[in-house]
């Protein structure tokens, strides 16, 4: 089981454009909704939500104490201020301990493949993340590849390769790439093929003297 997230938050009654005055204040407004939960709208720390939030796989479990009251959660959605980049608010799906759940969990590749160093061959990466179903306590951060078994070209990796706990069900179809490797002129062809379908070379742009020009 991976390590839990755990905040704490306050419950909120300010709604509307009276947020932007919490916020310059510290904090940070969130809504907490989901499984027999009704939704309550909270409060937290900026500073402390941003840092625990700030990259956190969509896999993880935060909990989120609520004026003595916890409620396991996942983040479901962060929404950020599109000039500065920083949270302003965020969506907590809760989730019961007892009952499987539906997420996406991240592919993290490790490793060196033979073939690279063997061939000069080109790694092409295919799904990043994939679905998953399990027990919440059962949820992984991460689910991490060996692509060290990748000697020659055209070998690969998918999801019907891939070996998990038999407490995580893997949604995807089994067919789904993960990594394989092939010859680099494989790739440039096909960069070649979808120039010749679009049917113009690619554009170079220089700017500066023509600019001066004018």
């Amino acid at each position: 089981m991976m390590e839990e997230i755990v905040l704490k938050a306050v419950h909120r009654d300010v709604i509307g454009k009276q947020v932007k005055a919490l916020r310059r204040e510290g904090k940070l407004p969130a809504v907490i909704y989901g499984h027999h939960t009704k939704p309550i709208s909270i409060l937290l720390d900026f500073r402390d939500a941003s840092k625990a939030l700030t990259g956190l796989p969509p896999s993880t479990l935060v909990r989120v104490e609520v004026d003595g009251e916890q409620y396991h959660t996942l983040v479901r959605e962060k929404q950020r201020n599109y000039i500065l980049g920083t949270i302003i608010h965020v969506d907590f799906l809760a989730v019961s301990m007892t009952e499987k759940l539906r997420t996406s969990v991240l592919v993290e590749l490790f490793g060196e493949a033979p073939a690279i160093k063997t061939y000069n061959a080109i790694m092409v990466e295919g799904a990043g993340e994939l679905e998953i179903e399990c027990l919440p306590a059962d949820l992984v951060q991460s689910i991490r590849v060996d692509v060290s078994g990748l000697a020659e070209f055209g070998d690969g990796i998918y999801v019907r390769d891939l070996v998990v706990s038999d407490k995580i069900k893997i949604l995807d179809d089994p067919e789904t790439m993960i990594a394989t490797v092939k010859r680099p002129e494989m790739e440039e062809e096909a960069v070649k093929a979808e120039t010749e379908v679009s049917g113009s070379e690619p554009e170079v742009v220089e700017r500066g003297k023509k600019e001066e020009e004018d």
